[in-house]
């Protein structure tokens, strides 16, 4: 029987821990695999997602700086890849069709509350960034109802815009990381 495909695109992809920890996990499940991390910068995401689906490719994560694109490209969309406007898993379907979803924010909570113990009810929280995954955090940051949420970002109008686009689930603010002080 042979392994079904995954991958991991982005660029740079190097730093990449997703093949070992895919295969981890299918090993602990039973499925046979394959998952491999490959280099696709943004100007190749297309064709490259084509030949790997097409070459049999069952799914894939995308990393910088594809998430943003991933979300274009898809043909349906979780409400959460659809409110974060950003996409870090597609799935490939029999007909073809890609299916995006967004985990970043789901992973992070699960993270923060199981395994660390922490609940972000109450707290100041500093998001640095406000790129794809900063989109994907976001909403269940918010759910989680902190004291505030600030995000920082070397363009202070990109960091404005994201949290103009999120204002209306919570107090949400934006800063250059040159305002940062210490605080």
């Amino acid at each position: 029987m042979p392994s079904d495909q995954y991958a991991v695109f982005g660029h740079p992809i190097s730093h990449s821990k997703s093949p070992r920890i895919h295969t981890l996990f299918a090993q602990q499940t039973g499925q046979r695999i394959e998952y491999t991390a490959r280099d696709v910068p943004a100007d190749i995401f297309k064709e490259e997602l084509k030949n790997f689906a097409d070459g049999g490719g069952r799914g894939l994560s995308c990393t910088v700086p594809l998430k943003e694109l991933a979300w274009h490209i898809a043909n349906e969309k979780s409400e959460r890849a659809n409110r974060a406007r950003a996409v870090n898993t597609l799935v490939i379907g029999n007909d073809g069709k890609l299916f995006g979803d967004n985990t970043d924010g789901v992973g992070l909570m699960r993270d923060l509350t199981e395994n660390l113990g922490v609940t972000v009810t109450g707290l100041d929280i500093l998001l640095l960034g406000a790129g794809g995954a900063s989109r994907g955090v976001i909403d269940p940051l918010l759910a989680g109802k902190p004291s505030r949420l600030i995000i920082a970002n070397r363009t202070l109008a990109k960091a404005e815009k994201l949290a103009s686009e999120f204002s209306d689930r919570g107090g949400i603010a934006a800063l250059g990381f040159e305002s940062l002080n210490g605080e």
